[in-house]
């Protein structure tokens, strides 16, 4: 495993899905309830908006990067109705959101250990935060039902700063709330534009995690590679946080 010196790190921020949570388990049927409910229960054509937004049919897994794995909810409702006027998106986009407010939650599958490692990282006194192109709303709700919620000084979804990841936005706004300096920081996720955003922001470690979408290509500007989060928390083992 890769040594890096960790003395100076004291916040990390975690996307979401792929990292802190199963994306195959937790939105596999959630996208697939979606392109149902925009083909108006027509499977034919649900089956089209899901492989528009990055499914592989035959590895039934949606694709790195892909608008459902790494865009924001706005980003996929212009995908799939892209003649449509932009105050008829806005409504496609509140039942959309509504949608997953309901489901998303309920259907949520932490990876392994991920209690635990945020567990480590709080008694650490870092400051942890969640950056996602979900709803702020929708990532507030999950955190919240996983029980992982209390470990979290802010969550930010697409909604939430000007410019979604992989703008630096979000890492400034952590920032503005904590007192830290984006050198101080650790940005951790499964596809590219968490690595993107972290590194236009000047973080102090970026880290790929192997969990959701993400493959070792398209992270491989990250400047760690990892399996999972649990292999973030070895990393302090022989380097404590002081």
């Amino acid at each position: 495993m890769t040594t890096v010196d960790l003395s100076t790190i004291k916040g990390v921020i975690f996307d979401k899905d792929g990292t802190l949570i199963d994306f195959h388990q937790s939105w596999t049927s959630i996208g697939l309830d979606l392109a149902m409910a925009a083909a108006v229960n027509d499977e034919e054509r649900a089956e089209e908006l899901m492989v528009l937004a990055g499914y592989d049919s035959q590895s039934k897994r949606f694709r790195p990067d892909s608008v459902f794995a790494a865009g924001t909810n706005a980003e996929l409702i212009d995908l799939w109705f892209p003649t449509y006027t932009q105050s008829a998106k806005l409504e496609i986009l509140s039942g959309v959101e509504r949608i997953i407010s309901r489901i998303a939650a309920e259907r949520a599958v932490p990876v392994p250990q991920c209690r635990d490692v945020l567990q480590f990282l709080f008694n650490q006194s870092m400051k942890l935060a969640v950056v996602t192109n979900d709803s702020t709303k929708g990532a507030e709700e999950t955190l919240s039902a996983l029980g992982i919620s209390q470990f979290f000084t802010a969550c930010f979804g697409y909604d939430a700063v000007a410019n979604p990841k992989p703008a630096i936005d979000p890492v400034i706004a952590f920032c503005d709330t904590t007192g830290l300096s984006p050198r101080q920081i650790a940005v951790i996720g499964d596809n590219h534009h968490d690595i993107l955003m972290g590194k236009r922001a000047g973080v102090a470690l970026t880290v790929g995690v192997l969990t959701g979408t993400g493959t070792r290509q398209t992270l491989r500007e990250a400047d760690l590679l990892l399996d999972s989060i649990a292999d973030f928390t070895c990393l302090f083992e022989t380097q404590p946080v002081s």
